[in-house]
């Protein structure tokens, strides 16, 4: 079974970014575990699925499959190549909700360390809100990735380009108010070791992330 390397963090703090090219250098495989709650919120709008209820004890029926290739990466549901779908903007803001539902998070823990498991890999970077204390709280490596607020806002302007600045901030700030009801990610768990990238850039990181997983590996 493939060794999981958690790696957790707030959006724009350079989890999605670092976690791949990590994982490409260490010949690992990578997983956004973000995707599949994207790909619910795509399936609940296209009518594919029912949305789910906040009061639910359970969840099923939600056909999703993603690549583990970093420089391969694709996902599907329902048939469909969504790779590109899940990152509309209106599929972005929707995700929250469906997000929310304790069911749905039980149901994603559970796909995660499915999809690892499957896995020939040697190992997977697998990064997203909830990974070090709730998907995989017995990971050998778990990291933390954080940076301040102004600089977190200005990677994802850049990513998400041309949306306007203001409606982004409000969006980040609203997703993290959103998350924090369900899940602490600002704070590293005890046995989590933080990296703050806010002074770091690109390079550094992955050098810092690597460093730190070659030592606890």
């Amino acid at each position: 079974m493939a060794e999981i390397i958690a790696i957790d963090g707030p959006a724009g703090s350079g989890k999605s970014s670092v976690s791949k090219e990590v994982a490409r250098r260490l010949g690992f495989g990578y997983l956004d575990t973000g995707a599949a709650y994207r790909a619910l919120a795509w399936a609940v709008a296209e009518g594919k699925i029912q949305r789910p209820a906040p009061e639910q004890e359970t969840f099923d029926g939600f056909d999703y499959e993603i690549s583990l290739d970093p420089d391969n990466y694709w996902v599907k549901s329902f048939g469909a190549d969504i790779t590109d779908a899940i990152r509309l903007p209106e599929i972005a803001s929707s995700v929250s909700a469906v997000a929310q539902v304790l069911a749905v998070r039980r149901f994603m823990k559970q796909l995660t360390r499915d999809l690892v498991a499957s896995s020939s890999l040697p190992g997977v970077i697998v990064e997203g809100r909830d990974i070090t204390t709730v998907v995989a709280p017995d990971a050998p490596v778990r990291l933390l990735l954080t940076a301040s607020e102004e600089v977190r806002l200005e990677r994802r302007a850049k990513e998400l380009s041309p949306e306007d600045l203001a409606t982004l901030r409000q969006q980040v700030l609203e997703r993290d108010k959103s998350d924090s009801k369900v899940v602490e990610f600002m704070k590293p768990a005890e046995g989590v070791e933080l990296i703050d990238t806010t002074n770091l850039n690109f390079e550094q990181t992955v050098q810092t992330v690597l460093s730190i997983i070659r030592e606890q590996l």
